[in-house]
């Protein structure tokens, strides 16, 4: 059984890809899969890229076809989880773009959170003011009630990822440029580097800065995150998320993940360790 605290969106996007990896692993077209299932070439596309469920009788043939059938209860589960549950963020839904919608529900589910941040303070460790500043900078077509209902869906995500329970494990590395910044001015600078220290105390949170002092860098070609699926999912590897001002990227196959996995764990040699950048960001707040 997959915790209950799992995305909805997220259940969907798991059950996909997990769909569609056990038939590429039998080397199966998805033209045998609909002939096995007396069902559509155009219901297996569907099924493996979240727009659809199978039908119990449906699902139990596919994982006999694919070779495992001793998985039938567990994806039970996930197709009863997939139809019946809610996201968190529903009442968000018109302020939250589209394409956003998988994001929050992988971020949401994530056991771990690994990111690298070139030029701003992740959005779950902003205050609500660097969180302001940026958003009417980002969104000039915004109305102030616009603004104020992305501003709350910010907050909100670190309520229910960073505040929660049982929260997972967060691992950021951040360019001292971010951090040099007086992002909404300088009252508000002072208290992200606060709030950065606060968390940075936390046991589930584990703060980098990386020093101008290191020079060249593999992160400059922006900012991304590493997302990893509960253990539950055995064979969902987790993702990468790459997210720019058009939209958002995930990569989950091996080779990309391999990569943007070691380009992390490189920026982590080269930056400040966790105790180096608490007393950086201290050195830092007293020079604001």
């Amino acid at each position: 059984m997959v915790a209950s605290s799992v995305s909805v969106t997220a259940v969907k996007w798991w059950f996909a890809a997990e769909m569609r990896r056990m038939r590429e692993k039998r080397g199966l077209t998805r033209e045998q899969a609909a002939a096995a299932v007396r069902g559509s070439v155009a219901n297996i596309g569907h099924i493996e890229t979240a727009r659809g469920l199978p039908k119990p009788l449906e699902l139990e043939r596919l994982l006999e076809l694919y070779g495992e059938p001793e998985r039938v209860e567990f994806f039970q589960d996930l197709r009863l989880r997939a139809k019946r549950g809610r996201d968190w963020w529903v009442g968000f839904r018109e302020t939250v773009p589209g394409y956003l919608h998988l994001f929050l529900g992988l971020e949401t589910s994530a056991v771990q959170i690994e990111s690298w941040d070139a030029h701003v303070v992740p959005g779950l460790f902003q205050t609500r003011a660097t969180a302001l500043a940026m958003i009417r900078v980002g969104r000039p077509d915004l109305d102030p009630d616009g603004i104020d209902r992305l501003v709350e869906l910010r907050m909100s995500r670190q309520r229910e990822v960073i505040d929660r329970e049982e929260p997972p494990a967060l691992w950021s590395v951040i360019a001292e440029s971010a951090l040099r910044w007086p992002v909404g001015g300088a009252d508000a600078h002072r208290a992200q580097l606060e709030r950065l220290i606060e968390l940075a105390a936390r046991p589930s949170v584990d703060i980098q800065i990386l020093p101008f002092s290191v020079g060249a860098h593999l992160g400059t070609d922006g900012p991304f995150r590493i997302l990893s699926a509960p253990p539950e999912l055995e064979n969902y590897p987790g993702c990468v998320v790459v997210e720019d001002r058009v939209g958002v990227r995930y990569y989950d196959e091996p080779a990309p993940l391999m990569n943007y996995r070691n380009d992390l764990a490189r920026l982590r040699v080269q930056a400040l360790k966790p105790e180096e950048s608490v007393a950086y960001l201290h050195h830092l707040l007293k020079e604001t």
